[in-house]
């Protein structure tokens, strides 16, 4: 008869699904509870392009609660006698709040020029293709601002390092920018096809699915770029 030794308990594969899916919902919980004022305000506004201000407004808190959240998944045990979750997400908010602000404040600034831009389009006299190249300016914005939140929330850069960091990626790591971006068009399909909800509650499993396609930038990044 086989016997379970003490310390294997909690390192077997049920006790690491186990220790995931903690993980995640604590994430979650947490991700919604910090961004919950501008996300509940976000709910009550119109789908008009005039509030599109007050949009970028109530996601500014979003920035440091997925930061928050990518440093808590990262640091991530997948031992279930080990799990601090709620500990390593408010010690990432901690230290990733502000820096998370300085980008994603003129990210959420620029994004929301582009709109305002496209949904006034013809007011600007503008020809045709100039829609075309700001929707893809846009795109790309996004795809960087990704690799922005990847870094900031893992390393302690200045925000221009950061930046830099982020544009130099955006090429040199194309599987990386690719697992971006095909994020992006599923957190759009299910927020258009299903609910504007969804992406909200399902942001735990985006944000490991972007760490796991980030792990080249990742080694790259304490490889090359920290002492």
């Amino acid at each position: 008869m086989s016997t379970v030794r003490t310390s294997d308990f909690g390192t077997g594969t049920l006790s690491r699904a186990c220790a995931l899916i903690h993980t995640l919902l604590t994430v979650e919980a947490l991700i919604l509870l910090t961004a919950s004022p501008g996300l509940a305000a976000l709910l009550l506004l119109g789908p008009d392009p005039a509030n599109l201000t007050l949009a970028a407004l109530c996601l500014l808190p979003l920035g440091p609660a997925l930061s928050a959240a990518l440093y808590a998944l990262h640091h991530r045990s997948r031992d279930l006698t080990e799990l601090h979750p709620a500990r390593a997400y408010l010690r990432g908010w901690r230290l990733n709040a502000v820096p998370a602000l300085k980008l994603w404040t003129p990210l959420l600034t620029w994004l929301t020029v582009i709109a305002f831009t496209l949904t006034h389009f013809s007011a600007t006299g503008l020809p045709g293709w100039w829609a075309l190249l700001l929707a893809v300016i846009g795109t790309g914005s996004l795809l960087w601002g990704a690799h922005a939140l990847v870094l900031t929330s893992l390393f302690a850069f200045r925000a221009r390092d950061t930046a830099r960091l982020a544009a130099y990626f955006l090429f040199r790591h194309g599987r990386a920018t690719l697992a971006a971006a095909s994020l992006l068009i599923l957190t759009a399909a299910s927020a258009t096809l299903l609910t504007e909800a969804l992406p909200a509650v399902l942001a735990a499993e985006l944000l490991l699915s972007l760490l796991h396609g980030s792990r080249s930038v990742i080694a790259e990044t304490r490889k090359d770029f920290t002492a």
